[in-house]
């Protein structure tokens, strides 16, 4: 009987250890490469439209970096923005344009969450997206500077349309 106890602890000890390795295994999470390629792009789209030189940052779902590129001549301030575009919009996972009208509204004015203007860290204008698989898992998100606002919002929608079918 002592012998059946043990074989069916460790049969049940075992099959919940694969179970809960191949659940770790399953959540999608963005590659470099598939950043690589959305920086890419954008610098494509940026070239293309003549904007001024940009600054990339993209993040995880846990807002941490996975990719910074800075542009020649891209503005020093804008490093420090295109990042904090991205994690904002991971953080918060809202384009930063929603962010900004959570604060200040459409109009300007106070918005219906005013106090979001009032934490540091989060960028209240557009240019930084979350980067949401097909079937709408958070897996991370960009943020641009150096362009206009809607430029930059431009760059970073292209870059996560042109990798949208490795979204998966």
């Amino acid at each position: 009987m002592n012998f059946f106890k043990i074989t069916f602890t460790m049969f049940f000890t075992l099959f919940y250890i694969i179970n809960s390795a191949s659940a770790l295994e399953l959540k999608p999470v963005i590659s470099l490469e598939i950043a690589k390629k959305m920086a890419d792009s954008c610098e494509d789209k940026r070239a293309e439209k003549n904007w001024n030189p940009i600054n990339i940052a993209i993040v995880d779902s846990g807002a941490d970096l996975i990719l910074f590129r800075r542009q020649d001549n891209a503005f020093l301030g804008s490093i420090d923005i295109a990042i904090r575009k991205a994690t904002s919009s991971a953080m918060i996972p809202r384009s930063t344009r929603k962010v900004g009208e959570l604060a200040y509204g459409e109009n300007g004015l106070l918005g219906p969450r005013p106090g979001v203007a009032t934490v540091d860290f989060l960028v209240p204008f557009a240019g930084g997206l979350p980067i949401r698989t097909e079937s709408g898992y958070l897996i991370g998100a960009i943020g641009i500077s150096g362009a206009s606002s809607d430029q930059d919002e431009e760059c970073a929608q292209y870059a996560i349309d042109s990798v949208k079918h490795l979204l998966k």
